[in-house]
């Protein structure tokens, strides 16, 4: 990882110097926009809407727009001269219970790396927040906008994460909670008792992007120049009409899938057995869709074929 700014964490009297890293990377699979036809990289020129000329990125600033239409120019000087009194430093406030802070405030995790120097002070800081079973509220200034956030421990390494003001975070203002929505008390345990099916522990790993490895695999089979086969989309589930019965149904299909994943986890070959069941239904991928090329090329060959002794046929005729 390379380090993207540095600073301290200013507790008290207690100075910490750190490095900051970004904890989180998106796996996106990414795409340049090109000419169809050549496959060309497509450029953008930074055009002036009024005098038509492209603009060198050194004569480019920030604009503010008025009410009126007016624009007011800002340089770099002057968010030079801006107050940001937590400038290189993360300034802890107060701490507070993390129950207490709405997830919908996080914006973005960061690591924390002590200089050398600053390894002692970070340990000590460290250890005692995790077993005061409190974050720290901070304050901090990363590319010229200045952020409450917060400080936990994660696998014994500081996580920064960034805040939103109150004034971001949008009120949910629907329609549908000023109606006064009757729900049966049978109904309702009867969704507890769908939950309570559904508990599990929470592991990551178990969890995948399927939209990504399928769009990785047309990638790869456009390369291989195989033919692209379109999965059928699944068919979209309708509003349940007799709610309880819904409910019932989700809760007996939980029930199952669980009793399956179980099941399916028991007879799982694992190391080696499994390396060798994985490469085993590989060949057999491969062998079919070298099979059904094989059949097409066969087809088109007898077709061919076909079509000359027709020909031969209606000249000796």
């Amino acid at each position: 990882m390379r380090s993207i700014w540095k600073g301290a964490i200013s507790f008290g009297l207690v100075t910490i110097p750190v490095r900051l890293y970004s904890a989180t990377e998106q796996k996106d699979v990414t795409f340049h926009q090109v000419h169809q036809a050549d496959g060309g990289r497509i450029k953008y020129k930074r055009v002036c809407s009024l005098d038509g000329e492209e603009v060198p990125y050194s004569d480019i600033a920030k604009g503010y727009e008025l009410a009126t239409g007016e624009v007011v120019v800002l340089t770099e000087d002057d968010f030079a001269e801006l107050p940001l009194t937590t400038s290189r430093r993360i300034d802890v406030l107060q701490f507070t219970p993390a129950e207490q802070i709405d997830p919908i405030y996080f914006a973005k995790s960061y690591y924390l790396e002590p200089e050398a120097q600053g390894a002692k002070p970070y340990v000590l800081l460290r250890d005692a927040l995790e077993r005061s079973g409190q974050v720290a509220v901070v304050k901090v200034a990363l590319r010229q906008r200045e952020s409450l956030a917060t400080l936990r421990v994660r696998d014994g390494v500081f996580v920064l994460e960034t805040m939103l003001w109150p004034d971001e975070v949008r009120a949910a203002e629907f329609a549908f909670l000023e109606e006064d929505v009757e729900v049966r008390p049978q109904e309702l345990k009867m969704a507890e008792s769908l939950i309570e099916t559904m508990v599990a522990d929470f592991d990551p790993a178990e969890h995948r992007d399927a939209y990504r490895e399928a769009l990785q695999e047309v990638i790869e089979a456009k390369v291989a120049g195989k033919e692209i086969v379109a999965p059928e989309a699944p068919a979209e589930g309708r509003p349940a009409v007799d709610l309880m019965a819904a409910l019932r149904a989700s809760v007996e299909a939980a029930k199952k899938e669980r009793e399956g994943t179980a099941a399916a986890k028991r007879k799982a070959p694992s190391g080696k057995a499994s390396e060798k069941a994985r490469g085993k239904a590989a060949e057999k991928v491969a062998e079919s869709v070298s099979g059904k090329a094989s059949d097409k090329a066969d087809a088109k060959v007898a077709g061919e074929e076909k079509k000359q002794e027709k020909r031969r046929t209606r000249r000796t005729a």
